[in-house]
């Protein structure tokens, strides 16, 4: 099973990127957004993989990261969700963007993915509710899942609050959410008792 692919930038097609590794070329499924992301023809890319293998195919989807990957794979688990309908998704909403829609039930953000309807988007919001992750700014780089579970990945202010909410009682999804709309208000350089009161506010709203 290929977990990932490092190669040359042959060429690109409307959903797909070949991926030449070692002189031979992979053809990629990916989403536009990944697409427009990836260096010009002859240059150096690295994408994680998801191999799809059935009856009559196999089907190599690629992503600029792990959380893409993720949600690929946790989009498909809601009934009408296909791959093409994950990659469309993920072309309209960064993963951030999408964990902030599904938080928020924002059925408008989600309806904007091609072959996303109202009553879909609803479904993927109401599904995925407890299951997505949460996202915040990182000093110096990009937007990184919230939870306990991925917590050392985290400035140690938005772990040690997330932990304390727990500890109180809420639930991890619940509390990791919590915590990124604290951050939303405070600013990165908040202390953990100032995160803590207003992911209460938060959670009492």
């Amino acid at each position: 099973m290929i977990g990932k692919l490092r190669g040359i930038v042959d060429s690109q097609g409307e959903d797909h990127v070949i991926l030449d590794v070692h002189g031979v070329g992979y053809m990629v499924h990916c989403s536009a957004r990944t697409l427009q992301a990836l260096p010009q023809a002859g240059e150096t890319a690295t994408l994680a993989i998801e191999t799809v293998v059935r009856e009559d195919m196999i089907r190599l989807y690629g992503f600029r990261s792990e959380a893409e990957r993720e949600y690929f794979r946790l989009l498909q688990t809601v009934q009408g969700v296909g791959a093409k309908v994950a990659l469309g998704i993920l072309t309209a909403l960064d993963p951030a963007a999408l964990t902030a829609a599904i938080a928020r039930a924002d059925k408008t953000a989600l309806a904007r993915a091609p072959g996303v309807g109202p009553r879909l988007a609803v479904r993927i919001a109401t599904e995925l509710k407890d299951k997505a992750p949460v996202f915040v700014p990182m000093p110096g780089g990009p937007a990184a899942p919230l939870s306990p579970a991925v917590a050392d990945d985290a400035p140690q202010p938005l772990a040690d609050a997330v932990s304390a909410l727990v500890n109180l009682g809420y639930g991890e999804p619940q509390a990791a959410r919590a915590v990124s709309a604290a951050v939303e208000q405070a600013g990165e350089g908040a202390d953990v008792a100032r995160l803590i009161r207003l992911a209460l506010r938060e959670l009492a709203s």
